[in-house]
């Protein structure tokens, strides 16, 4: 996600940040200390955040992504139809658009849909997710506009179209659903897909505990779009404790069989798996096991496998690397 922002929302710098860090935009912040971590090993900062991750397996280096256009991807769906396809996206400054690729990075395919915002078709698409729909033995792709830097949208928009059944180029059709939050407008990177509570699940990103919104998935019918915003049903909040701006939640997402979450921050993942008749809101609320995870420049996009046994990640810049996760149970 791109603009800026201060870190400290006008309150006193966060503790255990440098004053400059507090003066820079997230995404500056989060990258300059992607370089001090390379360049200070020894940096206590970057110890306390990471012991974890590296004392665990490392992730396999899949591919980096080959093209120039794909520079600030923000969120990753693995097909659950095609072998070897992740889909991908950029977020604010791009056009209504999304990508297929491979692991190893190559562009397949881009696709474009009619978006509903008057500048570039949509304004900050965050996350993108792959889940069940109306449409028994279908998958569906769910796009996420949901990104608002300054907290100032009306309402923000959910896309949906089917799973698309051949990786060509082409434009796509999809129905919208237009939301508000019921306690003010808020910013969010992270979109999931629940297929037995069948709801969708908004995660907030920057407050000191996050959000968690859901709304049942009632879209209209192919190429239409529910006019009237529909209100999000909060269902609580969730604390990640960490330093700012690197516990922010960046990314999440469901396995297929609704079984397994995961959420991520720019530093971390954490992983939850659902007990038997659980609604997921609840399945949140109990402590996380934390996975490994190599932090990227800018990692906001994680997404599993259709197997729900390991998982993708992927950051902005050109080139970014992708990265293969297996997840043990």
């Amino acid at each position: 996600m791109t603009g800026k922002r201060d870190l400290t929302y006008g309150k006193s710098p966060g503790k255990g940040l440098p004053a400059y860090f507090c003066r820079m935009n997230h995404h500056s912040a989060v990258r300059r200390f992607s370089s001090l971590r390379y360049c200070l090993s020894g940096l206590v900062l970057t110890g306390f955040l990471f012991t974890s991750a590296q004392s665990s397996a490392p992730p396999i280096l899949t591919g980096k992504l080959q093209d120039s256009l794909l520079d600030e991807i923000s969120g990753i769906a693995v097909s659950a139809t095609h072998q070897g396809v992740l889909y991908v996206h950029n977020d604010s400054g791009d056009t209504s658009r999304f990508f297929a690729v491979n692991p190893q990075g190559a562009l397949l395919a881009t696709w474009y849909f009619k978006g509903l915002e008057s500048s570039h078709g949509v304004k900050d698409c965050e996350d993108i997710a792959l889940g069940a729909g109306e449409k028994t033995g279908r998958s569906y792709l769910y796009i996420g506009d949901i990104g608002d830097n300054r907290a100032v949208r009306e309402y923000i928009t959910i896309y949906r179209l089917e799973e698309p059944n051949v990786i060509k180029s082409s434009f796509a059709k999809t129905s919208a659903l237009r939301a508000v939050y019921p306690d003010g407008p808020r910013d969010a990177e992270t979109l999931m897909i629940d297929p037995r509570d069948r709801l969708l699940y908004i995660l907030s990103k920057w407050e000191d505990s996050i959000g968690i919104y859901t709304l049942p998935w009632r879209f209209p019918g192919k190429g239409g779009f529910a006019r009237k915003p529909l209100r999000l049903q909060k269902r609580g909040t969730l604390y990640f404790p960490g330093v700012k701006p690197f516990k922010y939640i960046t990314a999440g997402d469901i396995s297929r069989d609704g079984q397994q979450v995961l959420i991520k921050s720019y530093s971390q993942v954490f992983y939850w798996r659902r007990q038997a008749h659980e609604p997921l809101w609840k399945t949140l609320r109990r402590k996380p096991r934390q996975l490994p995870y190599t932090p990227e420049k800018q990692g906001e996009a994680i997404g599993f496998t259709p197997d729900g046994k390991a998982c993708y990640t992927t950051s902005e810049g050109v080139h970014a690397p992708i990265f293969f996760y297996k997840i043990d149970p």
